[in-house]
Formats: structure tokens, C-alpha cells, sequence
């Protein structure tokens, strides 16, 4: 496309950052137009499949540029020379038949594409009648019939499936159910075409996958109460990434949804000078469409996991039963009430009491802890009411917790942070380690607190959001009581509680009974001097009040109204 040659311009990462937000606009408006009237629920796998198209389909292409020019590079490794062939046809022939080599692909752990899945091709099939027969040349050439854009779409992503053993049972292969009309399904494809893969700052993988990301939460808001089970917002996301600090080692998250955590703990690192592949990450979901989205997801940033054999259940089904993780972090769906199965009695998991069978709160906290390793941390977000129940036994497990020394850090967050639900949360930070180790002191019988209620600010009329200063602020305090520099407890906001403490407050670990009241800075002026003030001030306020009062209803009269 020539829009794209303007990417090539140098570019600031302010500049790279307005970009991305541009693009995100306008994608996502010309795909929402599309929608007509069919939910997002089911929309949402018709546009992020085809996201996922176009990027294997970008890298694939983008791989075969650099093999082409290493073909004819007398210095490169791939080099064929033009004199082994006896005619420039044989030469460029034998050019075209290396391209379709599969291992030059795999090598660089690029997905391999077959020549129908290729979005150019798509692109051109999508345009023409139902009927027309496509020559196809993949090594050879073959005949595809075309029946409609929904089949072609199925049978693209099918021979990519079949082509890429890691994606086997990821690919959402149902476009041809979608009650989607062709022509907006070619328009969908022709919006999607545009998203560019040449730029100075970033590269396919970074777009994309911010394309894909952006289109998850989008979905995630209009799907309000049900989307927002897929998809965790990235400040919190951040939030707990950052606290965690998950250099390397294991990773697992047993609701992971559309895989935010895993993505994030890999920006972590990269930002931190590590490498991608530092982690191993290993996940869990039981839903089958947002496994996929999953999958989908890591799969578009080059990250290996492991989300077991199927979509499972995680306390009955549980996909990595010998797993001991470094880090584990989740977002389960709060106080979920049907979860309990007869099996799960006496289960090895519920070392700190059996959790209700009426909320799965505790049953979640406890799965967790089952899967992390001695000297691991986890972070977990829980409905508030999960830090001062004492109904059906969870006081008692709350108690367990607190005398293993379990709990590292309480965070209590404000409100309407979630697309999916009203309920206030709090993120719990366990670890089975406070010992003194690397950069960290002894923290052995001490319990942080944060009471981040007040922190934030509104990013529409009904989603509130953390800016970057917010988390570095909360990160900083959580880091410095960690490292014991410059910790300092303040008041309102932070507090750090021994044992003894916690036990004065019935082991309820709200935040708020530890920080206290936030201190209000003195003014420094005198009671005598201030009451006077504020009374004059007082008197002023309703003198205007009287004749505002007074005007409204001279103004009412004269159009035939009176008070």
C-alpha cells in the first residue's frame, strides 16, 4: 500500500505512541461499523481471528524477503549461485522453489503459511463471485473453488492449523456460520489489510499485538459483564507484573483468560534488559473461545506456553498438576458461587481449611499456593469481602494464611476499575519466602498494607484507570518496604503491621484499619481567626444565594410561571 512508505519516516516514541493511537481509532471504528447488528461476542472472533491471519501472513512474508535476498547474497548462508543454473529462468525458478522451503521458516520459529492463507491472496479472493476457480501456487499449482468469503477464511485458517502443530484447536474456524454479510466481511478484511507492518520505531509483532490488545479491551467494553471475564485492564495488569517482578522462572496463571499477565510479564523483562524466553509460561482456561483468544495472543508475540491438552476446569481438571511456578498471578471471576464438586472433599489443595462451597475465593487463593514454589510470589485479585469474611470457615482460612506468614502485601483498589463488575477488589501478594535474599531483607512476621482507594482517575464516565505515576507510586512504596530503603509508613495511604497487629484486628486484612485516617496539613491558622472568616464567607454565599433566588422567579413570571 503507498499509505504505508510514510512509516518509513524517523519517528520520536511520542511520535510512535500518537501512531499506535491513531490507528487504534480508526480500526476500530471502520470494524465496529461493519457490525451491524451482531453481538460482540461474536464479532470479537471474527475480527481478532483475521488480526491473527494478517500478522503469521506479515511475518511469513516478511521472512521470505530476507531468504529472497539471501539467496542472491554471495556472503549469506542461503546463497544459490547463478552459475550452477543453466539459464536465468532455471535460476529464478530455483529462487521461487527455495521460497517454499519450509525450514527456513522454522528455523526463525516463524509460522509457516500455506499459499491460500497468504493475505494477499485472501485479500483478491475475497473480492470475487462465489464460483470463480483460484489458481493457487504453492510449490505447485492447484485450483480452489470459491464457495464463499466465510469458506475461504475456515479453509485458510485450517491449512494454517494443519501446516503449525502449535496452534492445533487455536484457530477459530467458523466463519462460515457468522451471520456476517459478505461484503462487510470483505470490507472487514480490506480495514484489517491497513494495519501497516513497516515502521521506524516498531516492528509487525509490536503493532499487531497492540492492535490485538486494544481490540480485547474494546470488545471486553461492549460486551460489558461478560467480556470483562476474558480481559483483565492492563493498569492493573501492569500493576501487579511490576510488583511481582518476574525476571525469570515459571510462570502460571490458572484463569488466564485472554493471557494479559503472560504478555506483560514479557514486556517486564525486555524493558529490564532480558531477553523473550526468559519465562516459561504455563496457563490455564475453561473457556474454549477465550483459550483461544489466548493462544492466539501469546502466538502473535512469539511467546511459547503451555495451556495444557484442552479448555479445562482448574480445581476439577486441573492441566499442570505438578507444576510449582516462581510467579503466579490470576484474576478469577469473583465470589463465583457454582464451582464445588463432590471430588474436590478432602483434596490435598486446602492445606488452610476446605473452602465454601458457596464462593470459590479461597479455593482460587489456595490452588495457587498449591502451585508455587518454595521460594516463590503470587498475586491474586479477590473481591474485598475476601479480606474480612468470617463466614463458612473463610475467617479461619484468612487466620491459617496470616499465621504461616503467608501474606506479603494487601492492596485495596478503588472502585469501577473492571468492565465486567461494580464489586470493590483488592490484590493479595502471598509468598512462601520473607526470608533475606538478593536485594530483599528479612520481612519475616510483616504484613504491608495499601489503601490505593483514593488513587486514579476517570477515564470515561464509567471506568476509572491508574496513570503510570499511580503504579510507580504504589510499585515504589512496595519496593522500598521489600528492600528496606526509604521505607516510611503514611499515613492514610501505607502501613506496615506485624503479627501482633493483625491479630488486634481479628486477622481482617482491609487495609484501611492499618493506614488510618490521612493526615490533613495545618493551614497554620488560628481557630479565633479562621470560624470568622468562614462564617463572613458563609453570609456572602447566601446573600447571593437570595438574589439568584430572586431573579429566577422574576424571570418565571414573565413567561406566565410563578413559585
Amino acid at each position: 500500500m503507498a499509505a504505508t512508505l510514510l512509516f518509513h519516516l524517523p519517528m520520536t516514541e511520542h511520535d510512535s505512541q500518537q501512531f499506535l493511537r491513531d490507528l487504534d481509532k480508526k480500526l476500530w471504528s471502520a470494524a465496529d461499523r461493519l457490525r451491524s447488528n451482531l453481538d460482540a461476542a461474536v464479532y470479537k472472533h471474527a475480527v481478532l481471528g483475521l488480526i491473527f491471519l494478517k500478522y503469521v501472513s506479515d511475518s511469513f512474508e516478511a521472512r521470505q524477503r530476507e531468504i529472497a535476498a539471501g539467496l542472491r547474497n554471495a556472503k549469506s548462508e542461503y546463497f544459490l549461485d547463478p552459475a550452477d543454473y543453466k539459464s536465468p529462468k532455471a535460476y529464478e525458478a530455483a529462487i521461487h522453489a527455495e521460497l517454499e522451503e519450509r525450514d527456513y521458516y522454522l528455523e526463525k520459529n516463524v509460522f509457516w503459511v500455506p499459499a491460500l492463507a497468504r493475505w494477499q491472496k485472501l485479500q483478491d479472493s475475497a473480492k470475487l463471485p462465489p464460483g470463480t476457480i483460484i489458481d493457487v501456487k504453492n510449490g505447485k499449482t492447484w485450483q480452489y473453488k470459491l464457495t464463499s468469503i466465510g469458506k475461504l477464511i475456515d479453509d485458510a485458517l485450517d491449512a494454517v492449523e494443519k501446516e503449525n502443530p502449535k496452534l492445533k484447536g487455536v484457530l477459530n474456524k467458523n466463519y462460515t456460520q457468522l451471520q456476517i454479510d459478505p461484503a462487510n466481511l470483505g470490507k472487514l478484511i480490506d480495514n484489517i489489510a491497513e494495519i501497516p507492518f513497516l515502521h521506524a520505531e516498531l516492528n509487525a509483532k509490536d503493532i499487531l499485538g497492540h492492535v490485538y490488545e486494544y481490540f480485547l479491551g474494546q470488545f471486553a467494553i461492549a460486551e460489558g459483564k461478560k467480556g470483562g471475564q476474558y480481559f483483565t485492564p492492563k493498569s492493573i495488569v501492569t500493576l501487579i507484573v511490576e510488583m511481582l517482578e518476574p525476571f525469570s522462572g515459571r510462570v502460571f496463571d490458572p484463569a488466564c483468560g485472554s493471557g494479559g499477565f503472560f504478555v506483560q510479564s514479557e514486556r517486564f523483562i525486555q524493558a529490564h534488559g532480558g531477553k523473550l524466553g526468559q519465562l516459561s509460561v504455563y496457563g490455564q482456561e475453561s473457556n474454549p473461545t477465550t483459550w483461544r483468544l489466548a493462544a492466539m495472543n501469546l502466538a502473535i508475540r512469539g511467546i511459547d506456553f503451555n495451556f495444557g491438552k484442552e479448555p479445562a476446569n482448574s480445581f476439577t481438571n486441573d492441566q499442570h498438576p505438578d507444576l510449582r511456578a516462581d510467579f503466579v498471578m490470576a484474576n478469577p471471576p469473583f465470589n463465583m458461587d457454582e464451582w464445588w464438586d463432590a471430588k474436590l472433599e478432602e483434596d490435598p489443595r486446602w492445606k488452610y481449611g476446605t473452602p465454601p462451597a458457596g464462593n470459590a475465593n479461597f479455593a482460587w487463593l489456595q490452588h495457587m499456593l498449591h502451585h508455587l514454589a518454595p521460594n516463590g510470589s503470587m498475586a491474586l485479585l479477590l473481591a474485598n469481602g475476601s479480606m474480612s469474611s468470617g463466614q463458612s470457615g473463610e475467617g479461619d482460612i484468612r487466620r491459617a494464611l496470616v499465621a504461616a506468614d503467608l501474606v506479603e502485601c494487601m492492596v485495596a483498589l478503588p472502585g469501577q476499575l473492571f468492565t465486567n463488575t461494580q464489586i470493590p477488589a483488592c490484590i493479595w501478594f502471598l509468598t512462601k519466602n520473607k526470608k533475606a535474599r538478593a536485594k530483599f531483607r528479612g520481612r519475616a512476621g510483616e504484613t504491608l498494607f495499601i489503601d490505593a482507594r483514593k488513587i486514579g482517575y476517570m477515564a470515561d464516565r464509567v471506568l476509572r484507570d491508574f496513570t503510570e505515576e499511580d503504579i510507580e507510586l504504589i510499585v515504589g512504596v512496595f519496593r522500598e518496604w521489600k528492600s528496606g530503603t526509604d521505607y516510611e509508613d503514611v499515613s492514610g495511604f501505607c502501613k506496615s503491621a506485624d503479627l501482633k497487629l493483625i491479630q488486634q484486628h481479628d486477622f481482617v486484612l482491609t487495609p484501611g484499619r492499618y493506614v488510618g485516617a490521612e493526615e490533613i496539613e495545618e493551614t497554620g491558622e488560628p481557630f479565633e481567626v479562621k470560624m470568622p472568616r468562614l462564617v463572613a464567607d458563609l453570609k456572602i454565599q447566601f446573600k447571593t444565594s437570595i438574589k439568584l433566588d430572586a431573579a429566577v422567579r422574576d424571570s418565571l413570571k414573565i413567561i406566565g410561571y410563578e413559585l
